[in-house]
């Protein structure tokens, strides 16, 4: 459905692409994409990986975005270990990146409060704290990004995490046409 939508409107980036999975599937469904992660290794990994496909190491806090610069943008299961007082302006700044129609997806854990983490992908050290949204607060702050939420799916509890999960696709609204 993402793939649908964006088609045809401008570059898609994928933000926090890990090994570039999503970003390929996108590519390979004519989707002009390319991914951004803050780790230099899954950047190195996509791009062995998928190499034809634009990688680049950058974080979600840091993008640089043109206003208007892009058709669609993907937070993958990769924005839930933003702060929370970080995500709104993150989340602000997909809006202003949109043109007018484009879509964002964002995917993330559902539950209440914060898991500090420091071990994932089966024992590798880490530290990070994940953060668990319900969706009806994801969902306001799409809205007060400039967003308007499109569809919303929610994913029983199961999978690697075992947490429940949910995506919802949100648009840019198209620009008002004076006079109407």
């Amino acid at each position: 459905m993402f793939a649908e939508e964006v088609r045809g409107l401008g570059p898609v980036l994928d933000v926090g692409c890990g090994p570039g999975a999503i970003t390929a599937h996108l590519a390979g469904l004519g989707v002009d994409v390319s991914g951004v992660d803050l780790s230099p290794r899954m950047v190195e990994h996509a791009r062995r990986l998928h190499p034809g496909l634009r990688f680049a190491v950058a974080s979600a806090t840091e993008l640089d975005l043109e206003a208007g610069s892009l058709g669609g943008i993907l937070g993958w299961w990769s924005l839930f270990n933003l702060p929370r007082d970080v995500l709104p302006e993150v989340l602000a700044s997909f809006a202003r990146a949109l043109v007018p129609g484009g879509h964002a997806l964002i995917g993330t854990h559902v539950g209440e409060g914060d898991l500090p983490r420091t071990e994932a992908y089966g024992g590798v050290p880490v530290t990070w704290t994940t953060h668990l949204w319900q969706p009806e607060h994801l969902g306001d702050l799409i809205v007060a990004a400039g967003l308007e939420p499109t569809a919303q799916l929610q994913l029983a509890p199961g999978g690697p995490s075992g947490r429940a999960q949910v995506l919802i696709s949100a648009r840019r609204p198209p620009e008002a046409v004076p006079g109407r």
